[in-house]
Order: structure tokens, then C-alpha cells, then sequence
């Protein structure tokens, strides 16, 4: 189901494009980035919130300062195409931690991609054989491990956003 696009002017882009890079920004802080005054400025952020723009935000941690230094991404493939088998397993994944992103996607041998972020191999070794498989539904799972994070970036494109 699509959802309905909110039309943004150029001083909400402006808005967005700095809570981007520091979702931590104080409201006078960003209102004098972008060029207004605070109240005016927290109005259109609550605006935001409100539409469902932002969606809520969140502080970026650096994975390998934590310990978690195996990325891997998952295919995964599925017995049955159904709507109650994908929510199964969508519901359980959405259970596990190591899973940062679970896609439903086509073009691939796959029904699913995942990135699952893991402190090493035995612990994903674990994940894999102890949890995902054990998911109903679950009849192929393909691992690719990162070797590195060529682009890692949050930030959507808003040049695209129409104004």
C-alpha cells in the first residue's frame, strides 16, 4: 500500500536535511541553521512529526566500538507464498536484534534480504542454525559476509522531494 506523499516547501527540505546529519540539534539550533526563528521553526518540525515525515529519531552507534564486527546479508527463501506464512516470519525476525533490515524484494531467488549485524562468526553460526532456520516457512537461506562498508549513510536524497 502507498503511502500518501507529503508536499514539502524549501525551508521543511532545509529542516530535514539538517536533522539528518544531527537528529540531536537543539530547536534553536536548527532554526538558526535553516533561518528561523525557534517557534516558528518547532511548529514546522511538530508538522513534520505529525505527517509522519520523521518517523522518530535516533542516535547512529559505531558497530565495531561495540564489538559487532560481522555484517552479513541474508537471502532468504520461503516454502510458501502466502500471506499468512510472510507474516509469520515477518513477525519473528522483527523479534531478533542481530536484524537491522528485512526486506521483501523480487528479482532474486529470494524472498527476503536481511542484514543481520553479529560480534563474529559463531555467534551468527548460532543465529543461523538456532533461530532463522527454525523459522517456519524458512527453505533456503543464502549468507554473504561484508568485507566493508563502502557507503554507509542514513540521509535520504531530497533533491528528488518536490517542492
Amino acid at each position: 500500500m502507498a503511502a500518501k506523499q507529503v508536499s514539502l516547501d524549501r525551508l521543511d527540505q532545509r529542516i530535514l536535511d539538517e536533522l539528518q546529519r544531527d537528529g540531536g540539534l537543539t530547536n534553536q539550533q536548527l532554526a538558526e541553521r535553516v533561518g528561523l526563528s525557534a517557534s516558528p521553526c518547532s511548529r514546522r518540525v511538530r508538522a513534520l512529526e505529525d505527517a509522519g515525515v520523521i518517523r522518530r529519531r535516533v542516535t547512529l552507534l559505531d558497530h565495531r566500538k561495540l564489538g559487532l564486527s560481522l555484517t552479513v546479508i541474508v537471502l532468504i527463501g520461503m516454502d510458501r507464498h502466502t500471506p499468512e506464512r510472510f507474516a509469520s516470519f515477518e513477525e519473528q525476525v522483527a523479534a531478533y536484534p542481530e536484524v537491522q533490515e528485512c526486506y521483501l524484494i523480487t528479482g532474486q531467488e529470494a524472498d527476503y534480504q536481511l542484514k543481520v549485524v553479529v560480534p563474529d562468526m559463531d555467534t551468527y553460526q548460532e543465529f543461523l542454525l538456532n533461530r532463522l532456520t527454525r523459522i517456519p516457512g524458512v527453505s533456503g537461506v543464502h549468507s554473504s559476509f561484508v568485507l566493508r562498508r563502502v557507503i554507509d549513510n542514513t540521509e535520504l536524497p531530497l533533491a528528488y522531494v518536490e517542492s
